[in-house]
């Protein structure tokens, strides 16, 4: 068997043996080499030894691995795992056994533990929805290594490229569901690398589907009388919890999940810390206008929800309700407009610019918000622990005058607020 210099134009220009097969020994690489059969086929080959018997591994075809260098590589790999005394074929294969039984099935559900044991029952939830939904129907069974850059690209275009549930006025993609699931995945696969699933993480160096623009929908002082006016045709339980939407400024999960026994006859609300977003306990002072609505709704015997008669909170008939409300305003306008496309968070928004332009100051507006990250931040928000409850109260307890003021006001009379639209 010959040995020679295997450079690439070695490897191209040498041709079918004259008799049988030959292999041409690397000299750069001892244990390297190309074979050559009868017929002309090229194929790289390593020779080593594994418990003293004489191993000739096939590492791949030319046509598989064209450049010698690559060849070169693969086995210089080999020989440095049988000098550590294992078989490098045996290896490989219970390697590839293993990242074939590691699914993302399997990565899942070791990570939705620990979503259970680590994160708030609420985020914990919200993982297994996502996984369940976005991912597992479409990976579940495939090795969570063979999950590559292209994977995680088609799954955000097509999140970006089309919405599940069609929304008034809107005809475009999920694209900021999009962005969230690309953090979500990034978020699942650093997991993985972390806890040695995978030795990569696809996500890397994916953007975003698509650019962000921060809402900044804030209904007019028109546009609420006509809100005012359509909830009070849908009922219950959409028409009060609508409306306390607007008169709390919570959020809709954390109004519709109200219960009776977190209210108390002082008007305050408090919302527990495992109901809010950022796990902090949370006081909400109720206007008088809150508290007629709620004495709108009536109690039911064994249940503790406001806005239930099943035990479980209203979620899947808001988007429903939200287009009743939708055709409402319309008409409610009447020639005043088509009505701008808006979202119940939008409500939110709302009250808190009314408040500002009431003259609340921004600090106990974000306190109002339950945001812990708002006016007052850094050494500052660590020191002062100040509640500003006295100063929450009187912020709501006006936010909720102006409403009745708009709402009791004849139309010719409603002055709008400055800048509100």
């Amino acid at each position: 068997m010959p040995t020679i210099r295997l450079t690439q134009l070695a490897a191209d220009r040498l041709g079918k043996p004259a008799a049988g097969r030959c292999v041409y020994w690397d000299n750069l690489l001892p244990g390297f080499g190309l074979r050559i059969t009868a017929s002309g086929a090229k194929s790289w080959v390593a020779m080593y030894r594994v418990g003293g018997k004489a191993v000739l591994e096939t590492l791949g075809t030319v046509a598989k691995v064209p450049k010698v260098d690559d060849a070169r590589q693969l086995a210089r790999s080999s020989i440095g795992i049988a000098a550590g005394g294992q078989h490098p074929v045996r290896t490989r294969k219970a390697a590839k056994a293993r990242a074939a039984a590691n699914t993302i099935n399997a990565a899942t559900e070791l990570y939705l533990s620990h979503c259970d044991r680590d994160l708030r029952p609420k985020t914990a939830r919200e993982w297994r929805r996502i996984l369940q939904h976005d991912i597992l129907p479409r990976w579940g069974e495939r090795p969570l290594s063979e999950i590559g850059k292209a994977d995680i690209l088609a799954v955000l275009n097509d999140k970006a490229s089309r919405r599940e549930r069609r929304r008034r006025g809107i005809n475009s993609g999920a694209g900021v569901q999009a962005n969230k699931t690309l953090t979500r995945l990034r978020t699942f696969f650093r997991w993985c690398v972390d806890n040695d699933l995978v030795s990569t993480d696809p996500t890397g160096g994916v953007r975003k589907p698509v650019k962000e623009t921060p809402r900044d929908r804030v209904l007019s002082d028109a546009e609420l009388c006509a809100f005012w006016k359509a909830t009070e045709g849908l009922g219950l339980p959409f028409g009060p919890l609508f409306r306390l939407l607007l008169l709390t400024a919570q959020r809709e999960s954390e109004v519709a999940g109200m219960r009776w026994q977190e209210l108390d006859e002082r008007g305050t609300w408090a919302i527990p810390s495992e109901r809010t977003k950022n796990g902090k306990p949370h006081i909400v002072h109720l206007s008088d206008l809150a508290t007629d609505e709620l004495r709108r709704v009536p109690r039911v015997d064994g249940k503790d929800l406001l806005f239930s008669r099943t035990g479980a909170t209203p979620a899947s008939g808001f988007s429903r309700a939200k287009v009743r409300l939708d055709e409402r305003m319309a008409e409610a306008m009447g020639d005043d407009g088509a009505l701008v496309p808006w979202t119940l968070h939008d409500l939110r928004r709302t009250a808190t610019t009314g408040m500002a332009q009431l003259g609340i100051a921004p600090h106990v507006a974000d306190r109002v918000l339950n945001h812990t990250a708002g006016t007052i931040r850094g050494v500052a928000a660590i020191y002062n622990q100040f509640q500003y409850l006295d100063e929450r109260r009187a912020a709501l307890a006006a936010w909720g005058r102006h409403v009745e003021n708009l709402m009791r006001a004849p139309p010719s009379n409603v002055v709008p607020l400055a800048g509100a639209r």
